[in-house]
Order: structure tokens, then C-alpha cells, then sequence
């Protein structure tokens, strides 16, 4: 089915629009909240919890993407419940190192969050990469993945990803100075 038919059932209110994301996104949806979380139970109620929360914000919400709207509500209710019960320990999981890899190119908000113009600057930045940069950055930096996972996804020495991320992440710092943003 596509996207602007499940989009209609979820501004439709039928029941229907879960049971077709569930379908065409649910592996997608699991992914990244396991990355993220690494248990099954709790990627698989933040899943869930992703169905209900896209339930409930369409109407009013239109997303462009219904993939990428998924996947950012997965991706940010997984980061709260792993904060959550995270807050006095640091596990296995490989989001203590990505958040303090990226701290360094990219201001904290308090809540969280990225003001539209960062979102936008980020973007732009995306777009100035190589197809390689770009996939490596989003793979660590979105998907969550480990350097050695990515390094397996595209053939690649762990050292040639590492180096790369470390250039993105050089770029990404001295394209924010340049359009003024404090880190």
C-alpha cells in the first residue's frame, strides 16, 4: 500500500492505517528501536508505542515521508526510554559513545531537540557529502550503529570508517562555525 493511502486511513481514523504501517514499516520501525535499545521486549513495546504516538499526532500532522516520520518517532521514543533507564548506568549499547562522538560538533538543546535551522544546516551538510560520508554518518549517527557493523554493511577497514566519521564530523563542526552556531 502506499503512503498517502495509509496517511488517508490514519486521517480516516480506521483501525486499518496501524495494521498497514505495521506491514510496510514494522521491520523498520523494530530496527531501529533495537539499535537503539538492544532488548527485544523493549523494542518491541517502543514499536508499539510508535504506532499509537503516529496514531495520535495524524491529524493533525501530514507527514511528507511516512518512513522518515516513523522512524524519528521510534528513534526519539527509544532514546527516552533508554535514557530513562539508563540514568545510572552505562551498558553495551552504542549510544553513550555516538552522543559523546557528535557532542562535540553539535550543541545540546534542553529538550532534546533541533531547532529548524540546525535541522536544515544538518541537511545541507548531508547533501555536501560524498554518497559514502553520508551513508557512513547516517548509519552511526540515525541507525546507530557500531563501526565494525557498518564497516561488515560496506566492506570497508573499521579504520577507513572511523576516519571518515571523524572527517564528517570535522566538517560538520567548521560548517556550523561558519554559519555562526555555538557549539
Amino acid at each position: 500500500m502506499e503512503d498517502v493511502s495509509i496517511i488517508d486511513l490514519y486521517w480516516a481514523r480506521s483501525q486499518e492505517a496501524i495494521t498497514q504501517t505495521k506491514n510496510k514499516y514494522g521491520r523498520l520501525i523494530y530496527s531501529i528501536c533495537m539499535r537503539i535499545l538492544r532488548i527485544a521486549e523493549d523494542a518491541y513495546e517502543c514499536e508499539n508505542d510508535t504506532y499509537l504516538k503516529a496514531w495520535d499526532s495524524m491529524p493533525p500532522q501530514r507527514p511528507d515521508y511516512l518512513s522518515a516520520y516513523l522512524g524519528r518517532i521510534a528513534r526519539n521514543l527509544s532514546l527516552d526510554r533508554y535514557e530513562k533507564e539508563h540514568a545510572q548506568k552505562r551498558g553495551g549499547s552504542q549510544i553513550p559513545l555516538i552522543l559523546d562522538e557528535l557532542e562535540e560538533c553539535i550543541p545540546s538543546m534542553p529538550d532534546g531537540g533541533l531547532p529548524l535551522e540546525l535541522r536544515d544546516l544538518l541537511n545541507r551538510f548531508l547533501e555536501s557529502q560524498t554518497e559514502r560520508a553520508r551513508k557512513l554518518f547516517v548509519r552511526r549517527y540515525w541507525f546507530g550503529d557500531s563501526v565494525k557493523e557498518i564497516s561488515e554493511r560496506y566492506d570497508l577497514g573499521e579504520s577507513l570508517v572511523k576516519m571518515t566519521l571523524l572527517r564528517s564530523r570535522n566538517a560538520l563542526r567548521e560548517l556550523l562555525e561558519q554559519e555562526g552556531v555555538s557549539i
